[in-house]
């Protein structure tokens, strides 16, 4: 069966703003098996001379991840980041408190920092807020930026740096608001404790940027006041507003799941009308936007404990074709919000919750990896509005749902345009219209789906579920159409030519 039509019609003039390459992040926590049999193995038969396997970051290269988030995570606020740093033979195995785990430190801060510097990653460094000091947070922006000469600068020196690193982007803490997190605060000994952290951090490099941290989760009772609090107590100081979601579905309901999108539509919004409130009433006119530093879709393997473990199996969820279409609805979410979103990272990137997954020297790509591909190497250019004239349907509780959930980016020549079909069992027929341009042909065109919303990929059937080449599309007279399988996104790169 196919829907009635659903037309697109995209004003090339009708721009949002230019999506933010960050918002194509990654997220690399010490939990579970991420940095551990995860990026990091040296014993591995993959691994490189740096001990990190070349398979996953192949795999990982190829998702063109941006700013890399790290160390944590609820990890952070237990700490002490010169346990990882200096000769690997005296560093200390430590208990981790957030994730019940076996610490070994062969991984740390020089380790993560030269990785991203080969993987092109832009590192976004989290600093201890919870049981560490803002003196000890400074001490590791100087460990990091300070030249040669200062007392982090040489120690830096002598672990085989001399150079700064200078790092730019960093977050104050994680999820303070969460009774979970160790050292975890109200938001007025948040905002004192990050108040006295920036200025000390910033006594350092006065050019850094700073991510504050927001509500871990708007079902909270504190949410949103936490974040008015904070956005209030820091104001000018602070660039970012750290944002969490996870999109779950415990009740199995598919059209709802599919839905999700309009709940971080709703909660983008929400938060954005308190940046907003909180730029008029200050005296600078200083804008806060946000960072939606740790979304994903999790809800099957819940558990944190490691029972003292090094590198337990946490949180090692498999992904099927609905998860998919949910990761596509946050990304669309955050081109069509890119004038508020301006960093993103999915958690995680290896193992934990992951688009990869690694069994010995096996690797696993799953679903959702190939949903993030299909935007990030699409990802270059100013987002669009996209009006959508099509049929919808009714959700349990987020209300009535357009099957067609789209984005639009516009680029030199080209509308890079994605379309999720929400339909579980019907295919989507698709007009484009533009206005202000004229569509000359398809550059390229892919598609995601599979036999099922539950299909997924596993070790032993590896490729049942991923990106294929689509050749539904037709031009004819400036405009576009094609038929979308049900279950699907579509990403699409049209050449154009505006209008005189």
């Amino acid at each position: 069966m196919t829907l009635r039509p659903t037309n697109l019609f995209i004003e090339v003039d009708q721009k949002i703003a230019e999506v933010d390459p960050r918002v194509f992040g990654g997220f690399l926590e010490h939990m579970g098996r991420a940095i551990y049999e995860g990026v990091y193995d040296p014993t591995s038969r993959l691994a490189d001379d740096a001990g990190c396997r070349t398979d996953v970051l192949e795999a990982l290269r190829k998702l063109k991840m941006t700013a890399m988030r790290y160390p944590g995570g609820n990890f952070v606020s237990g700490y002490n980041w010169r346990d990882g740093v200096g000769p690997k033979g005296e560093r200390p195995t430590r208990f981790d408190r957030a994730w019940f785990s076996k610490e070994t430190n062969m991984f740390g801060t020089d380790e993560f920092l030269a990785l991203s510097e080969r993987m092109g990653w832009t590192p976004m460094m989290a600093v201890n807020l919870g049981n560490g000091s803002p003196t000890e947070a400074a001490a590791l922006v100087s460990y990091c930026n300070s030249s040669q000469g200062s007392e982090m600068g040489d120690w830096r020196a002598s672990n085989g740096h001399p150079a700064p690193y200078g790092i730019s982007l960093w977050c104050l803490g994680n999820e303070m608001d969460g009774i979970w997190q160790i050292g975890h605060l109200n938001a007025k000994k948040y905002v004192e404790k990050a108040k006295e952290a920036t200025r000390l951090m910033r006594e350092v490099d006065p050019d850094i940027e700073l991510v504050v941290c927001g509500s871990s989760d708007p079902m909270l009772p504190t949410y949103p006041a936490w974040d008015r609090s904070v956005l209030s107590g820091l104001g000018d100081e602070m660039n970012y507003l750290s944002v969490h979601r996870y999109a779950r579905n415990f009740r199995r309901d598919t059209p709802q799941f599919l839905a999700f999108g309009l709940a971080v539509d709703k909660q983008i919004e929400e938060l954005n009308r308190i940046c907003l409130e909180v730029q008029h009433q200050s005296e600078t006119g200083h804008r806060s936007f946000l960072s939606f530093d740790e979304w994903n879709v999790w809800y099957r393997h819940l558990s944190p404990f490691g029972w003292g473990q090094r590198a337990p199996h946490l949180l090692e969820e498999t992904y099927n074709v609905e998860d998919a279409l949910v990761v596509a609805g946050f990304l669309n979410s955050f081109i069509r919000h890119a004038d508020v979103v301006k960093i993103a990272n999915l958690s995680q990137a290896v193992n934990v919750v992951a688009p990869i997954r690694t069994r010995g020297d096996d690797i696993l790509i799953q679903s959702i990896y190939y949903a993030f591909e299909m935007f990030s190497s699409r990802s270059e250019g100013e987002a669009l509005k996209v009006s959508t004239d099509g049929p919808r349907y009714q959700t349990r509780k987020l209300g009535m749902a357009t099957f067609a959930d789209t984005s639009a980016i516009l680029g030199d020549g080209v509308i890079h345009l994605f379309i999720v079909n929400r339909s579980v069992d019907e295919s989507m027929a698709l007009e484009i219209e533009l206005q202000g341009a004229t569509i000359l042909n398809v550059l390229s065109a892919d598609c995601l789906t599979g036999p099922s919303p539950k299909a997924k990929n596993t070790f032993a059937r590896p490729n049942l579920v991923r990106s294929t080449s689509f050749d539904g599309f037709s031009v004819s007279s400036g405009s576009a159409d094609a038929t979308l399988p049900p279950l699907s996104l579509v990403a699409v790169s049209l050449s154009i030519v505006k209008a005189p």
